[in-house]
């Protein structure tokens, strides 16, 4: 029987490059590194203008979001070159856990008022975050939910909850279903993160309102299929960053003289670096084949995504690591920029699964015994 599967194209479009340099020219106006550890030091990392440029001047919030319902109609593809930049810029914005995860979410719950969610999100006009803790990861048992205790009230409490703080909408999954509930009827308790630029919440639901979206059958199979998405956009999130380290650390050791001469001229440094940039020239083939899987729905999506996580995690944080090591005294401290990274990246090997959670997975998908 012949494979009718489409081959697996690793390659950016046009398009995908003309949004590229949209994304980055407003982040590098805008998003600058000290201005992100500027905010962060404020305790409010969130930026309300730049979000509302991102999300609705360009248009990235609804990117997946089909066009009857005001979004682009587009695929994970050019959501995933968003959150390349968004991940080289380490951007304090909800895209993450509103564009990709809430958002797949409503498009599996598939009722009008999941549609009307969907509609804001697409505009710009409304921030939608499930009340998941980070740490959720595809394939894993999910936590014990809020109970519906009669008309749609939910009570209960998700811990680690992303970008609670800057949500108007929390999606919650209750014992009854999916609803929908302001953010403003939760009680939310901010907890200390690594990342600074994603602060993390303890959502306390106490007879809660919400707007039931999706029978549980039904929100079970839309979490499952976020978080499967999440996963596999979080990798080129991770590749971005992981770019960023290395065109820092390379600049830096061609500037950066010892003994007259500059300290990238060392072999043992280049060795490093060279090793580093195969390290992400293989994470980009990883992040860019999840990408394509999830947007042609191939059936090996899984598998992909899998096999992206398992590697950009680690290669993100040994980018992440040798920028802090090879910028010397500099790189140890809180004016350079360097351990914003370090600890996006640290963060991210745990959000959506360990390394060795998807390990594990690319094991079961390959019927391989463990050890």
């Amino acid at each position: 029987m012949s494979d009718t599967r489409a081959p697996l194209d690793l390659l950016y479009s046009g398009t995908e490059e003309e949004l590229r340099s949209a994304v980055r020219s407003l982040l590098a106006d805008r998003c600058t590194p000290d201005r992100v550890l500027a905010r962060a030091e404020t305790g409010r990392p969130h930026d309300p203008d730049l979000w509302r440029t991102l999300s609705a001047d360009i248009g990235a919030a609804g990117l997946l979001v089909p066009e009857k319902l005001g979004g682009a109609g587009a695929s994970h593809r050019e959501a995933a070159v968003v959150l390349e930049e968004l991940g080289r810029a380490v951007a304090p914005v909800p895209y993450l856990t509103s564009s990709v995860l809430a958002t797949e979410i409503l498009l599996g719950c598939d009722t009008p008022e999941a549609s009307e969610l969907l509609r804001e999100l697409a505009a710009g006009r409304s921030v939608c975050v499930p009340a998941l803790p980070l740490t959720q990861a595809p394939g894993a048992p999910l936590p014990r939910p809020p109970r519906d205790t009669g008309g749609g009230a939910l009570t209960g409490t998700v811990t680690s909850v992303a970008d609670a703080v800057a949500a108007d909408v929390l999606l919650v999954l209750a014992d009854t279903g999916l609803h929908a509930v302001p953010a403003a009827r939760a009680v939310l308790a901010g907890a200390v993160p690594l990342d600074l630029t994603r602060p993390l919440a303890t959502v306390t639901l106490d007879a809660a309102p919400g707007t039931r979206l999706a029978d549980p059958a039904t929100a079970r199979a839309a979490v499952a299929g976020a978080l499967l998405s999440g996963a596999g956009l979080l990798a080129s999130e991770q590749l971005g960053l992981a770019e960023w380290c290395l065109t820092e650390t390379v600049a830096h050791v061609r500037g950066r003289h010892q003994f007259n001469r500059p300290i990238g001229s060392f072999q043992a440094l280049k060795h490093r670096l060279a090793r580093l940039w195969l390290d992400v020239a293989s994470a980009r083939a990883a992040a860019r084949a999840a990408a394509d899987a999830l947007a042609t729905a191939s059936p090996d999506a899984p598998l992909t995504v899998a096999v992206a996580q398992a590697y950009c995690s680690g290669v993100a944080v040994r980018a992440a690591e040798e920028c802090v090591q090879l910028h010397g005294g500099i790189g140890m401290t809180w004016e350079h920029p360097a351990h914003l990274y370090l600890k996006r990246a640290k963060a991210d090997s745990l959000a959506l699964g360990t390394a060795g959670h998807h390990r594990g997975l690319v094991a079961d998908f390959a019927e391989l015994p463990a050890p």
